[in-house]
């Protein structure tokens, strides 16, 4: 029996444990808006959510908005859509939307809008009583400006509104801002006569303060986080191109002493710092939290692309690990994309994610209508 004020943090709970059903003692850092951690396209999830440093496209708001200076194209908008845990339910999905434009060659400003439904909810006070239908989710909406400080390195700032909508009776909804900051280099590199890159990018993401369901008595982290990140772009020939990228991440948020430690009295900008160190089993226990990705991709004349990757996450953290697939095509004016997760653990509800992506260049619809 559960009553509806309880019911923000039933679902709360839910989220947390639903990526992960390991068994034993584990220590995973919980935080709060859990859509923030989920990776929107089908490019950089088909090379197991690698995205730092990878070739600029328009997903890297979400990856290091800070890419943006280096894209070839004036603008252009994506749409992707991932439906989310469908072994343990059929209505919970994400639909993102972003998008750029270069203000010049040196600056550039993006955005994106995210939307992720927690599908229906039927609430009762008692298990007797019918109830009632409630549909939560979670939105965040935030902007971009990036810009080229010389003729390798770039960084950008973006600012995020985060609304997360439980549904709960005492208070309808909480919400935040929060702060990206990004950074990203690029420099070519040559194998034989053909020439290719090498990228390193990090961004910061999620600084911002706590967010609260109950009217400010109770309050929770964002899910600040530092990802660091390289990648190779390695020409073979004039029509066949090899990319390798990786990337590491940690969350920059209290872990905690117990299952009641939520962090209290400690300020987001603290925890920042704090991270790195606050782990009760000490540097072991801190090196557990650290996540990485490595993705892999081929193109044939920057048209047709075939990607894979891999994502590894501690046991003791939350036990996240699968193979990712991926594959896409490219035209002038768009380009589509799709890809496909296999988790190490067939009970993981993960296993089986979708994920579509179609984006547009606005050029190429300009060339299109021959202007």
């Amino acid at each position: 029996m559960m009553k509806k004020k309880n019911l923000c943090m039933l679902l709360m709970a839910l989220l947390a444990v639903a990526p992960v059903m390991a068994e034993g003692n584990y220590n995973p850092i919980s935080s709060s808006v859990y859509s923030l951690g989920i990776s929107p396209d089908a490019i950089s999830s088909g090379m197991g959510d690698v995205g730092a440093a990878t070739n600029p496209d328009v997903y890297s708001q979400y990856w290091n908005p800070s890419k943006y200076p280096f894209i070839e194209s004036k603008a252009g908008f994506a749409l992707s859509y991932t439906p989310w845990l469908s072994q343990l339910a059929s209505d919970i999905d994400l639909v993102s939307l972003m998008g750029y434009y270069k203000l010049d060659d040196k600056q550039s400003l993006s955005g994106s809008l995210r939307y992720f439904s927690l599908g229906e909810v039927i609430v009762r006070e008692t298990p007797s009583e019918a109830g009632y239908a409630v549909q939560p989710y979670e939105m965040e909406v935030d902007m971009g400006y990036s810009r080229l400080l010389s003729e390798r390195f770039s960084m950008g700032v973006s600012l995020r509104y985060i609304l997360s909508d439980l549904m709960s009776d005492e208070d309808p909804s909480g919400s935040t801002v929060a702060a990206d900051i990004s950074g990203y280099y690029r420099a070519p590199m040559y194998v034989g006569r053909e020439r290719g890159n090498f990228g390193l990018g990090f961004n910061i993401s999620n600084i911002g303060g706590k967010i609260s369901y109950d009217g400010g008595n109770t309050n929770y982290f964002l899910p600040a986080n530092l990802r660091l990140g390289t990648s190779f772009k390695l020409p073979m020939d004039n029509y066949n191109t090899f990319s390798i990228s990786a990337d590491v991440n940690k969350l920059l948020v209290p872990t905690p002493k117990d299952s009641l430690d939520r962090g209290e009295g400690i300020s987001p900008i603290r925890a920042i710092f704090t991270s790195f160190s606050d782990a009760p089993n000490g540097m072991k226990e801190e090196l557990q939290e650290i996540y990485g990705s490595i993705g892999v991709e081929y193109a044939y004349n920057n048209q047709f692309f075939v990607r894979s990757g891999y994502y590894y996450e501690n046991e003791n953290k939350g036990n996240r690990k699968y193979f990712t697939f991926g594959a896409g095509f490219k035209m002038n004016m768009l380009r589509l994309d799709a890809s496909y997760l296999v988790a190490q653990s067939q009970s993981n509800p993960l296993d089986g994610t979708l994920r579509f992506s179609l984006a547009f260049d606005m050029e190429g619809i300009g060339m299109l209508l021959g202007h």
